[in-house]
């Protein structure tokens, strides 16, 4: 019988994570457009020591200098190049030939051919598996490097080749991942005594589904950036700080949290908001039940992994403290309560929406399911049971009071209003809202209350059932067949609940980073390859386009004021014919004045800016009359 009751745990938690993963797989195939973000992702990955696009300098100092200096025609060639280039900077520094090395740097923007957007964005050749160059792109970046190391990894399997789904893979891992995660922590609540005897694996199914297809990890899961690794480490170190709390104790064996911290680290830095506040509450727990011991081995392995998450990846601190992005988020924060209560109710709606799919829905759900919890804490008391007795305490501290931290900051510090920061916090959401389910539907008698040391608690450890812990049955409680029966019926209610909400988000959501509609814009590129294309942009929204100017014979990234101060404008003058690209932000009237200036006159709009899903709007042009 236990057999035929394991293999069926087994058989349900096998088909959550299909279900999961058919889910994520159907929305990653629909993906057709990207981010500004997205193929900064990409370029970062990709682009050989040259992380950002320059239209005067189209080839960065160090991508030139590697091209020209280093790479030999062998390997033992370029290592041979590589030992000279340490030993001339070991002796001269600043004047070694790296640092006085000049990139090609030219007076106006320059004509970019398709391959060369094409390295940009996909790995080719000799630059395939090339991490030091993914490392050094994200020194100039805001961002740590492993993500980027994985994408990387995904595109030199892939040569040449980029679709929205390379990206999407990693995502879709790590959300199963967290699912994995999730089934285990239900073995370990129930075995702490959390959750009430039998349920779970009703906890975990239910959390690890509602999660899996809920609208925030579909985003998640679309979201080419880092967001989805970090959700994955954010659930990690939570489940590595349960299990030890509840099992041995931090005393010993800690090189795993340790690890999970560090590549947390090293995937983002609002990572940190999370990783610091859920070891403050670990090390308040620790001394508050004088716990020491445990506390100086907690304190030192959390340490060492700082230590050591800064000295691989130096640069980060220049990140955190004084670049743009973190001097940015230091002001945020100094604006202290001003217009705080906007950012709490932006970010509020999208975690709600995250969540449930539906802020409105998510707040009532949410709100019935705290009225629901009170009156039953109220009538517990009442009976003269403790509510919040046993490992409780310590889990509720663990599981609310990071996400809640994590929230504040994150609302209060992010650049933007968007639900890419707040994406590690929906699966504690869904694990808080599932275990109040449980509570409400599934609770009847006593929690079971381990002590410390007991068989029960050390079996957290290896998900084995108690032996001599809390019997089966429905006389281990002290309530009768009746009362057992009803509690059977009532948990059938959690799936059921689980299940339409799970659905409901699937069915209703938005298409956020979708970006459907943009294979017609790749398909006006694949047409007219043949052709140059100038793309008439303000700021960086080129980035969008990146993919179509890997189709365009050459492409010129430009302004209207450079156009109109162009000096070198025999090329473009001898042009017969011509894709030119129009960004939203850029003016018709400029653009038209600017085709009359060259002698070019639009002979067909190719896409309309409401066709486009950026915006843009793609002109065939040729010479004037």
């Amino acid at each position: 019988m236990k057999h035929r009751g394991r293999h069926k745990k087994y058989i349900l938690r096998a088909a959550v994570l299909l279900c999961v993963l058919a889910v994520q797989c159907c929305f990653a195939f629909q993906k057709e457009g990207y981010h500004m973000d997205e193929m900064i992702s990409f370029e970062m990955s990709n682009a050989e020591y040259n992380p950002w696009i320059v239209p005067t300098q189209p080839v960065g100092r160090l991508a030139k200098f590697v091209q020209e200096e280093l790479r030999g025609e062998t390997f033992i060639q370029t290592f041979a190049n590589l030992a000279d280039t340490v030993q001339d900077a070991v002796k001269n520094r600043g004047g070694s030939k790296i640092l006085q090395y000049k990139a090609d740097v030219y007076p106006e923007p320059v004509w970019i051919d398709s391959k060369g957007f094409t390295d940009y964005v996909t790995a080719n050749g000799k630059g395939r598996f090339n991490y030091l160059s993914v490392y050094f792109n994200e020194k100039d970046d805001v961002h740590p490097p492993l993500y980027s190391m994985l994408l990387h990894t995904m595109s030199s399997l892939f040569p040449g080749v980029i679709v929205p789904f390379l990206g999407c893979f990693i995502n879709i891992l790590a959300i199963l991942g967290c699912v994995l995660l999730i089934f285990r922590l239900g073995e370990v609540l129930e075995s702490g005594g959390i959750l009430p005897e039998g349920s779970g694996e009703l906890w975990g199914v239910c959390a690890a589904l509602l999660y899996g297809i809920s609208s925030g990890a579909i985003a998640t899961a679309l979201l080419i950036r880092m967001y989805g690794l970090m959700t994955f480490f954010c659930v990690a170190l939570f489940y590595a700080h349960l299990k030890k709390w509840m099992g041995n104790g931090f005393g010993r064996k800690n090189k795993g949290l340790a690890a999970v911290t560090m590549l947390g680290f090293w995937t983002q830095y609002f990572f940190l908001f999370y990783c610091l506040a859920l070891a403050a509450v670990t090390a308040g727990l620790l001394a508050a039940k004088k716990r020491y011991k445990e506390l100086r081995g907690y304190v030192i392995a959390m340490a060492s992994a700082g230590v050591i998450g800064v000295a691989v990846f130096p640069f980060s601190i220049k990140a955190v403290l004084s670049s743009d992005r973190g001097q940015e988020a230091a002001q945020y924060l100094g604006q202290g309560l001003a217009g705080y209560g906007t950012r709490l109710a932006a970010f509020g709606k999208l975690l709600l929406e995250g969540t449930f799919g539906n802020a409105a829905l998510g707040g009532c759900i949410l709100l019935c399911l705290l009225a629901g919890g009170i009156l039953w804490r109220l009538r517990r008391r009442k009976g003269g049971h403790s509510v919040f007795k046993g490992q409780v305490p310590a889990f509720l501290l663990l599981l609310l009071v990071p996400l809640g931290c994590d929230f504040l900051l994150t609302s209060r510090m992010a650049p933007y209003l968007v639900d890419r920061y707040i994406m590690p916090l929906f699966p504690f959401v869904v694990m808080f809202v599932v275990y109040l389910l449980i509570k409400l539907f599934c609770a009847d008698g006593e929690e079971a209350d381990f002590p410390e040391g007991s068989p029960a608690k050390r079996d957290v450890l290896d998900g084995s059932p108690a032996k001599g812990g809390v019997p089966d049955g429905d006389s281990a409680k002290g309530r009768s067949p009746q009362s057992g029966r009803a509690v059977r019926a009532r948990r059938y209610l959690v799936p059921v609940i689980v299940l339409a909400l799970a659905v409901f988000q699937a069915a209703a959501y938005d298409g956020r980073y979708l970006y459907k509609g943009y294979s017609e814009q790749l398909a006006v590129a694949e047409q007219y390859q043949d052709l140059p294309c100038v793309c008439l942009y303000e700021g960086v929204g080129f980035y969008t386009n990146l993919v179509e100017f890997t189709y365009y014979d050459r492409t010129l990234l430009t302004r209207l004021e450079e156009m109109e101060q162009r000096q070198d404008r025999e090329e473009l003058l001898g042009l017969e014919q011509l894709v030119v690209l129009r960004k939203s932000n850029v003016d018709e009237e400029g653009m038209q004045r600017v085709l009359e200036l060259y002698g070019w006159k639009v002979e067909e709009i190719l896409l309309e800016a409401g066709e486009s899903v950026h915006g843009d709007t793609v002109y065939l042009c040729g010479k004037s009359e």
